[in-house]
């Protein structure tokens, strides 16, 4: 039997920020794998001990997360969140043109770097396109010198 690479502190210290009890660490865990883990726990519960498979079940529709689009909705909320605080004016003119400049310039960057991926995944293909026709013309031309040399 393997074992897992997922190391889990259960003895955390529950005064740190974050942490928690066994079940919040746990919660956080799921949602940052997705509805899938969520799923695969409770089809492990309900295997292995159906009322606790039951209480997750519950405890799933009662958190509404069976029928949301995802698991990870809080965290992309806290993070529009800290997007939007992060465009807020700080009151010094001198902080917020220097931030707007740098935001401006990631910004660019990452325009700058998202057009050199596309300029890259353009030229795998081509080069894939290429070698598929030069495949085909060979075969075609293995076909023809084979058909040749049956007739003949």
């Amino acid at each position: 039997m393997s074992t897992s690479s997922v190391n889990i502190d259960l003895r955390a210290e529950p005064g740190r920020p974050g942490d928690g009890n066994i079940f919040t660490r746990a919660e956080a865990w799921l949602d940052e794998r997705g509805k899938g883990a969520w799923i695969a726990t409770l089809v492990l519960a309900f295997v292995l001990v159906w009322p606790i498979g039951l209480a997750l079940l519950a405890y799933m529709i009662w958190s509404k997360r069976m029928f949301s689009g995802s698991c990870r909705n809080r965290t992309r909320h806290a993070s529009h969140k800290a997007y939007r605080s992060a465009m807020r004016s700080s009151g010094n003119s001198a902080f917020d043109a220097y931030k707007s400049d740098t935001l401006r310039r990631l910004e660019e960057e990452q325009k700058t770097f998202e057009d050199f991926l596309q300029r890259l995944r353009d030229a795998k293909d081509k080069a894939e396109f290429d070698q598929f026709m030069e495949d085909r013309a060979k075969r075609r031309d293995d076909e023809d010198r084979s058909g040749e040399g049956a007739t003949a």
